[in-house]
């Protein structure tokens, strides 16, 4: 009697837990299948880009994209460096002059407009920060032509400043949003504290709040940096002259009237990708800090 208890006991098991074991098994694996699907879709045009910036011109020439190099050859890293053919140097520093204070202009201001629209309440308060937010949603190219004839009418067309009034203006939205939700969830009782202890607001924002941002300050100097460096829009045209290029642009002049430098223009797009990876890599344990940052309660 005992022993036909044990048996049905172990096939109810059988056909629950054991069963649920392996449907959870099943899903898991199916997880990691698709995970390495997608992997391997993301990183062959990395494979293919890295493969072409290394191959002759011939090899190039020749076809065979996805192939591997039959000797690792550093002339197309040498070619676009050359300031009488890439010139890919005067663009990385003009891409530097643009990205840093870009980022830390729309950072600043957006930090001190989360701030104030954060921890200070005044009639219109709310209206003032959707009219800050709603240039996230104005799409760039709606500006071209107006922006255009603005920087034309000033002066500043064709310059690198041009670029960073625009890449300023148009950051300072997200800043403010990210900085408004941070600073909300910043104890109130941390302010009033140091209001008691004779701090003015000026030693409060820079010696208690801020040093409290910088998983935010990471997150934003992050997308900032990247969004910037990356953009080819604006550098295209607002600039014209070589001078005030950034590299973006710059790997399009590997373009000619009839022919393409596939292995320079390869070779440029892994340069440039290096500052945009440093970044990353040097932000990264406050940057995952940010992006977690009121995701749990309590």
């Amino acid at each position: 009697m005992r022993k036909g208890l044990q048996d049905r006991n172990t096939t109810a098991f059988s056909m629950t837990g054991g069963g649920g074991d392996w449907i959870r098994r099943l899903g898991t694996g199916l997880l990691y299948a698709a995970l390495t699907i997608m992997l391997i879709l993301f990183m062959a045009p990395v494979y293919g880009a890295i493969a072409t910036a290394f191959k002759s011109q011939a090899e190039v020439a020749a076809g065979g994209y996805w192939t591997p190099p039959s000797n690792l050859a550093g002339e197309n890293f040498a070619r676009v460096m050359d300031p009488e053919q890439g010139n890919l140097g005067l663009y990385l520093g003009n891409s530097l002059l643009l990205t840093i204070p870009a980022s830390i202009f729309s950072i600043a201001l957006g930090t001190l407009a989360g701030y104030g629209l954060g921890k200070y309440n005044f009639r219109g308060d709310g209206l003032l920060f959707i009219f800050i937010v709603a240039g996230m949603f104005l799409p760039p190219q709606i500006a071209l032509i107006p922006v255009f004839r603005l920087m034309n009418d000033i002066g500043l067309y064709d310059t690198i400043y041009a670029v960073i009034i625009i890449h300023t203006a148009f950051g300072i939205p997200i800043c403010t949003l990210v900085m408004r939700n941070f600073f909300q969830i910043v104890p109130n009782a941390l302010r009033e504290a140091a209001l008691i202890d004779g701090a003015n607001e000026y030693k409060i924002f820079f010696r208690i709040m801020l040093p409290l941002t910088l998983p935010a300050l990471a997150v934003l100097a992050t997308l900032q940096f990247t969004w910037i460096w990356n953009d080819f829009l604006w550098p295209f045209i607002l600039t014209q002259k070589a001078d005030s290029r950034t590299i973006m642009v710059g790997i399009l002049n590997l373009t000619g009237q009839y022919t393409v430098d596939w292995g320079g223009q390869a070779a440029a797009s892994l340069i440039g990708s290096l500052p945009t990876l440093f970044i990353f890599v040097f932000f990264q344990r406050y940057f995952i800090r940010g992006l977690t940052l009121g995701a749990v309660k309590g």
